[in-house]
């Protein structure tokens, strides 16, 4: 095993440990997932659950449902989500695709080859690499990582990444380096959103509550300069920082 296996799967340990499973993706049908997969670009999960639960309400969750629906009652339904026009466009644009395409049923796509159905989905407009992504692995249920925000957050300050790194070469780093594993990739993706919200934020980490604190080169330099610039005061150190991290006491 390399030693980027083994210290990508101890990461994957202990946030493991400390949060438990996440239960992603959370659906009723593979459809839902695509479209939850559209809506949750740039805002939070219970913004989208207010949009599903809108379309459902309508009895528009559905292939047929999406391309009958007016636009504007469509983006008037998922306004929650925010970008609410452009992500109307988004689901008509993949939902008229499955139907010239497979009729209208979205299993017959799941049935291509991994790399196929991303080419194609990547060239429905509007679709990105972070969604045509989450389609793939959590509705087609096929083992590619999916990367965000979070992903170069936390790994970067672990030091497994550069901070200026693309999309492509984070995936190709995690796809190397981990068994080729669906519900791995799902669970480990999850766990690094929940990492992300709950403990490593942009602003103000709550770094003493992070479970992967001890292996983090960005938590372990700020406690070094803490204890540097404290070295000859002959104070403790004992309180939060300017960036909100705990320091470690001298």
């Amino acid at each position: 095993m390399s030693l980027y296996r083994r210290n990508l799967i101890k990461i994957y340990d202990k946030l493991f440990a400390a949060f438990g499973p996440q239960h992603w993706w959370p659906a009723e049908s593979d459809f839902e997932v695509v479209v939850g997969a559209i809506l949750t670009q740039s805002v939070s999960w219970k913004n989208v659950e207010k949009a599903i639960e809108n379309l459902k309400a309508e009895g528009l969750l559905s292939v047929d449902g999406i391309l009958k629906a007016e636009r504007q009652k469509l983006a008037d339904l998922v306004r929650s989500t925010r970008y609410y026009n452009q992500k109307a466009e988004k689901l008509k644009n993949i939902c008229r695709h499955i139907k010239d395409n497979y009729d209208g049923d979205i299993c017959k796509m799941f049935e291509k080859d991994l790399f196929e159905m991303r080419r194609e989905l990547l060239s429905i407009k509007g679709l990105g690499r972070e969604t045509a992504d989450s389609i793939i692995l959590y509705a087609a249920r096929k083992p590619i990582f999916v990367v965000d925000a979070y992903t170069r957050r936390i790994f970067s300050r672990l030091g497994f990444l550069p901070e200026d790194a693309d999309y492509q070469a984070m995936q190709d780093f995690f796809m190397q380096n981990l068994p080729e594993d669906v519900e791995l990739f799902n669970e480990y993706h999850a766990l690094i959103v929940r990492l992300g919200k709950d403990c490593c934020r942009n602003q103000n980490p709550l770094c003493a509550e992070c479970p992967v604190s001890d292996a983090c080169k960005f938590y372990s330099a700020l406690t070094n300069n803490a204890v540097g610039a404290d070295a000859g005061t002959g104070r403790e150190n004992t309180g939060r920082n300017r960036k909100g991290e705990y320091k470690k006491s001298t």
